[in-house]
């Protein structure tokens, strides 16, 4: 009796096979993805408008940044445009010439400002953000001002 269950197997086996090969090599249909737009500025959080960009070749960077609960970063400058999007906790940014303050919370999205000097300061859990910048090849997305550390 094991022998025709052996027989059946040994021949279902490859069919089985190919139908797994076929299924893996369909092409995916095609779909359009769901967009939901987080930020589309011409200016600043503070207000500041953005004048220009470099004149060399651009190069766009993504940093996901961890800072502690409790703390600021040292001042600071962008000499380019970003933006970021608070994925945990809570970002307040501080312009120091003007005395500004604004405070973003997870899911939102904000335009950081250029060569204006600033630095954030997290609430009471640690804030993860993901900043995007459009730089430039080989020059610095953030410029510590003299005395500080740097950002990252």
């Amino acid at each position: 009796m094991k022998k025709p269950n052996f027989l059946a197997a040994v021949l279902v086996a490859p069919l089985a096979s190919a139908q797994i090969a076929l299924a893996q090599t369909a092409p995916a249909p095609t779909a359009s993805g769901h967009a939901e737009h987080l930020l589309a500025d011409d200016h600043s959080w503070n207000g500041t408008l953005y004048d220009h960009y470099p004149t060399t070749r651009p190069m766009l960077s993504m940093i996901k940044l961890t800072i502690p609960a409790h703390s600021a970063l040292p001042w600071h400058v962008h000499p380019y445009p970003n933006a970021g999007y608070v994925l945990e906790g809570t970002l307040t940014i501080e312009d120091r010439q003007s005395g500004k303050k604004r405070t973003f919370h997870q899911g939102e999205a904000f335009a950081e400002s250029v060569n204006d000097v600033h630095r954030g300061v997290t609430g009471d859990g640690q804030t993860v953000l993901l900043l995007t910048y459009a730089g430039s090849p080989g020059k610095p997305t953030s410029v510590p001002l003299p005395g500080q550390q740097k950002e990252y």
